[in-house]
């Protein structure tokens, strides 16, 4: 696999990622690639079913209907994922998770030190590399592989959103009542797919996490968490 120089096009949210479930969410909201193979929908980070491993998920292409279009939707081979890890609490990427589409397989470079940290990256073809066959609305392959798990393809879309609401309180509609209870909300995203690309990672390979950010912000005794933010590259 050749290297190739790719540009970031859109990028995720900056979260902490410790013994709890965290995510950033972006459905919909750059024009620029809305609706195309780069556009991203959410980030989850969370402590996996091991408590020493750390999962990572992006999810692209959102929304999707079940059926042909989820069927006919495909993770283009001129978009790099990229997992921006930060172990040192400088908001800077120290370690990164590479993804991109080959054919049918989804291959995985890293956890790997970065080289140079920034908006332009060259996929890293010397780091340690695992690959998973793509799955389909039918089949569904996950590869473990050296304490690594991996999985790329459809999934039904995991995020909640009362988007009918939304536009009533962002209009001013539904104030000052706000947003509906749990109980009362009608989630947009309910019966709708998105691609996901997932790895899991044993922590001993991601290095040790800073201190958690919370804490100079006034909260206190919140534990060590790495800072990490997804983003999509497209290949100029």
């Amino acid at each position: 696999m050749k290297k190739a120089k790719v540009i970031a096009v859109a990028g995720g949210v900056i979260l902490s990622v410790a013994a709890f479930f965290l995510i950033g969410a972006d459905h919909l909201d750059a024009p620029a690639v809305s609706g195309t193979a780069q556009d991203l929908g959410d980030l989850y980070a969370f402590e996996g079913d091991n408590p020493d491993n750390t999962v990572f998920v992006a999810t692209l292409q959102g929304v999707l209907q079940p059926g042909s279009v989820t069927n006919n939707a495909k993770f283009s081979e001129d978009v790099l994922v990229e997992f921006n890890i930060d172990n040192n609490g400088d908001f800077v990427e120290d370690i990164v998770i590479q993804a991109i589409r080959r054919a049918d397989t989804m291959y995985f470079f890293g956890p790997a030190m970065v080289a140079e940290a920034g908006l332009v990256s060259e996929i890293n073809t010397d780091a340690a590399m695992h690959q998973v066959q793509i799955s389909t609305s039918e089949d569904s392959y996950v590869t473990d592989q050296d304490g690594m798990k991996f999985f790329a393809g459809p999934r039904r879309d995991p995020f909640f959103f009362d988007f009918n609401r939304w536009n009533l309180v962002a209009s001013g509609a539904a104030a000052p009542e706000g947003f509906s209870p749990p109980a009362e909300a009608s989630d947009f995203f309910e019966g709708l797919n998105i691609l996901a690309v997932v790895v899991e990672v044993p922590n001993s390979m991601l290095g040790t996490a800073p201190e958690h950010i919370g804490n100079s912000a006034g909260l206190e005794g919140l534990p060590n968490a790495y800072n990490v933010w997804v983003s999509t590259k497209r290949k100029q």
